[in-house]
């Protein structure tokens, strides 16, 4: 086998559902190693909402996405609901941790409905999502909301205790502790995190679009030696800034759109089994809200 980072835990979402923010306040840990950018979408066949790709696995130029030291943390979200990436894992990496943050399911599907019409990711992949019901129809909304069908495809490679299941509302409420338990579980010491430096960038009220200005500043930056780009990016990072974010840079999206009370409750219905797996498998009963 050629020569692969020893990736030592696995941020597997589910997506919309705080891994942003985990994921940049635990950069801030000396220990912790952080994929860079975020989502390398390499193991999984889910490479984001849309995009599925089931070409045999390439690792080549893996390890690039891991320039720092400590514990090695790959933070592709969507890995959560592939069906191919346990074993794929579980072949290179048997002793894995997982980390894995859920939500309110219709909650979540309806975040991720917003996201991917805040940014036109449908149109771009020749969908229309407009309306929520038909977004709903398409296996690629819903399969990162069964979070019961997801891990148990998972514990058939793996054993529970390699997974540290987190709730966003208790990551929201006690972010302190649940970040000691994830020390904890990926086996590196407690850190004093500063919460200040990390902002919650994915909420549909700071939610902003790169405009024709923060392209060209993006594409210009290639010009830059790989070295410095990569210092001033994480210098960047420490101070949880994206410049592509800033008004200079980018344009605010539309805002959140709502769904009705019928169609959350039809969504709810085709989740209950999902549900009820879910708690069989982990205790977790009360996620909805």
């Amino acid at each position: 086998m050629m020569d692969v980072p020893l990736v030592g835990s696995f941020l597997l979402g589910a997506p919309k559902c705080g891994t942003s923010w985990l994921a940049d306040v635990l950069s801030q840990h000396p220990e912790i190693c952080i994929s860079n950018p975020k989502e390398p979408n390499i193991v999984a066949t889910h490479k984001g909402t849309f995009i599925r790709d089931d070409s045999s696995l390439d690792l080549s130029g893996y390890g690039e996405f891991f320039r720092g030291e400590g514990v090695k943390v790959d933070c592709s979200v969507h890995a959560f609901s592939c069906p191919k990436a346990p074993s794929r894992i579980k072949k290179i990496w048997p002793e894995a941790k997982f980390i894995v943050s859920l939500r309110d399911p219709v909650e979540r599907a309806v975040s991720q409905w917003n996201h991917a019409l805040d940014y036109g990711d449908d149109r771009k992949a020749g969908v229309d999502w407009s309306e929520f019901t038909e977004a709903w129809k398409d296996g690629r909304l819903r399969c990162d909301s069964l979070y019961g069908e997801s891990l148990k495809n998972w514990l058939a490679f793996f054993p529970i205790d390699s997974f540290l299941i987190i709730e966003t509302k208790v990551m929201r409420n006690l972010p302190h502790e649940v970040l000691k338990e994830v020390c904890n579980h990926i086996g590196v010491r407690e850190y004093s995190f500063d919460l200040g430096l990390v902002k919650d960038h994915n909420l549909t009220s700071q939610r902003r679009t790169i405009n024709i200005v923060g392209r060209f500043v993006k594409n210009s930056a290639g010009i830059l030696p790989r070295g410095l780009r990569e210092m001033i990016a994480k210098k960047l990072q420490s101070r949880g800034i994206n410049i592509y974010r800033t008004k200079f840079f980018s344009t605010r999206t539309s805002g959140s759109r709502i769904i009705t009370d019928s169609e959350r409750e039809l969504v709810r219905q085709s989740l209950v089994e999902d549900q009820y797996l879910l708690e069989e498998l982990t205790g977790l009963n009360n996620l909805t809200q």
